[in-house]
């Protein structure tokens, strides 16, 4: 608790602080979910569990406040787990080491799982808070939201009575949202054939890393290096002074990370070993370049390594080229919404299991138009390769509706409180609310939350101030509701 010492609001600090010691990597909530279930025991708050294992504690309404409309508290109980190579510390063993910088508390080489657990602890702070009156809360734990909203993709609508839903995943005090891109996930898969590799022949592994990472969406407009793809030209240089055959290939971590490292493994002559470094540093420093001051801590190293088979030098070439061709990064702009990203794509995982290429990406948009234009763009790729592509529409984008009597409310909440309109914002990223909305009929949301920087990287950060004015903000719009 060093760290979280003496920081206010303090229920939602020490609530969050208890997060940090629990591993809640998606699909693993187990712990997590009994951490929440004993708190709501130990308070008597009435809890139900759904088959997917989302939860929801139904708190008691203040004194006087019983008959008015039930207000649902939404967040997600899982995390995405990233580390540094190096670091001592796991998120996915419960092993967050957190430290305060100024207005902000930091992850040191973890992310720090702000997105979500600050929304759990918030949710769990303002149902423990005597100060704070409202109505009746139902607090609703989703899990697996991290890996493609799935938790809330099988909600069972028997769970939550109440159709006013404040989700509490946002990423900004400033403003309130109202809407997010929708997705679609995309799997090519490309054969490698592996066959013995010759004689005469040494395998080297060459590795991209120091990649700055971050949001797949939320970050994807900063221009970042994407570490695959960055290996893709490192290797589409070298392959052009010193053809090669490619045994192995992985990178990324998360399907919504910008991927920060990758790593491949080739086989090559051994007279050519030497104009593989070469040419390898040279695109190294190209990309160096190109990326300055954003991803300056990018390096490469080439070693030794073992390999007993590898594709000929035909189907490294259409690997390569499927590498090079498989987009990532921003397609298009908002039209209306000046300085918002429309559509994205990002490829962010790789891997080579049972010889099989497969090319994991994520395409966002807030135009569903615009996410099949992408995905028909990467079908056409895959087909001059010769690799076949699996497609997982995962979600439609939230579209806001400007004439919600929420909304309503917290706007004029949140302008009594802080003497400005709030910023109205549709998120380049995936929320539930785009989900819960098909599986709570009549449902109104919105989404609040504080700054969060870098979510899904390490080095993660949460404002302390801004977690202030949110906390402020969700104890103020729970009042104007019960009114």
């Amino acid at each position: 608790m060093s760290a979280f010492a003496g920081l206010e609001p303090p229920g939602v600090w020490v609530r969050f602080a208890e997060l940090t010691r629990i591993a809640r990597p998606p699909k693993e909530e187990g712990e997590v979910r009994e951490h929440v279930l004993a708190w709501a025991a130990e308070l008597n708050f009435e809890t139900a569990v759904d088959d997917e294992g989302n939860i929801v504690a139904r708190v008691p309404a203040s004194t006087g406040r019983e008959n008015t409309p039930i207000v649902v508290l939404q967040s997600h109980l899982d995390m995405v787990c990233e580390r540094d190579p190096d670091s001592p510390y796991d998120p996915r063993e419960g092993r967050i080491h957190v430290v305060l910088d100024g207005d902000w508390v930091v992850a040191e080489g973890t992310t720090l799982g702000a997105d979500n657990g600050i929304g759990v602890a918030a949710a769990l702070a303002v149902a423990e808070d005597t100060e704070v009156a409202h109505g009746p809360l139902e607090l609703l734990f989703t899990v697996s939201e991290e890996q493609g909203l799935d938790g809330a993709k099988s909600l069972d609508p028997a769970l939550v009575s109440g159709r006013l839903l404040l989700n509490l995943d946002g990423t900004s005090d400033r403003a309130i949202t109202i809407g997010c891109a929708g997705s679609w996930h995309t799997f090519t898969r490309l054969p490698l054939g592996l066959e013995p590799i010759p004689e005469g022949y040494e395998t080297r592994e060459v590795v991209v890393s120091g990649a700055r990472g971050g949001h797949s969406g939320g970050d994807i407009a900063r221009g970042r290096v994407n570490a695959i793809k960055a290996l893709g030209r490192v290797l589409s240089r070298v392959y052009e002074a010193a053809p090669f055959r490619l045994a192995h290939l992985e990178g990324g971590v998360s399907r919504n990370a910008l991927p920060r490292e990758a790593r491949a493994v080739i086989a090559l002559p051994c007279e050519t070993v030497e104009a593989l470094r070469e040419a390898a540093g040279r695109e190294l420093g190209s990309i160096r370049e190109q990326h300055a001051g954003s991803d300056d801590a990018l390096t490469l190293a080439i070693d030794a390594a073992q390999a007993d088979a590898a594709a000929d030098e035909p189907t490294t070439t259409r690997a390569l080229d499927l590498l090079a061709t498989i987009p990532s990064g921003v397609v298009a702009m908002n039209p209306d919404l000046p300085g918002t990203v429309e559509t994205s794509t990002s490829l962010n995982v790789t891997d080579t299991t049972d010889g099989v290429l497969t090319l994991a990406s994520m395409t966002r948009s807030a135009n569903s138009p615009g996410l099949e234009n992408v995905v028909a763009g990467i079908e056409s790729a895959a087909r001059l390769a010769g690799a076949e592509v699996e497609i997982l529409r995962s979600y439609p984008p939230w579209r806001p509706d400007l004439d919600s009597e929420l909304l309503g409310v917290a706007r004029a909440t949140f302008e009594r409180l802080f003497g400005v309109a709030p910023g109205l914002e549709v998120v380049h990223g995936g929320l539930e609310c785009v989900v819960i909305g098909g599986r709570l009929p009549g449902v109104e949301m919105i989404s609040l939350g504080p700054e969060i920087v870098g979510p899904h990287a390490p080095g993660e950060r949460v404002s302390v101030s801004a977690t202030q004015r949110f906390y402020r903000l969700l104890g103020a719009v729970l009042g104007d509701l019960s009114r």
